[in-house]
């Protein structure tokens, strides 16, 4: 797996999710429990994980998309 964005809002990993998803590109969110232990200030990013075969694939979408990836 290959990180694809690093965001510490929420529904900008929710809005990227759901649009891999319509891309059937799987994806999987790392660090969800360490941000909710730090109180939802922010701190911690979350990062959105893809297959390296479909990173590229992915890239396409969220820069098509304009999301920021945060690195």
């Amino acid at each position: 797996m290959k990180e694809l964005l690093r965001s510490t809002d929420p529904t900008i990993m929710a809005f990227a999710s759901a649009l891999l998803e319509g891309e059937d590109i799987d994806c999987f969110q790392m660090d969800v429990n360490m941000s909710i232990l730090e109180g939802g200030i922010g701190i911690f990013p979350r990062r959105l994980m893809v297959r390296t075969d479909d990173y590229t694939r992915a890239l396409r979408v969220m820069q098509d998309n304009e999301i920021p990836l945060g690195k």
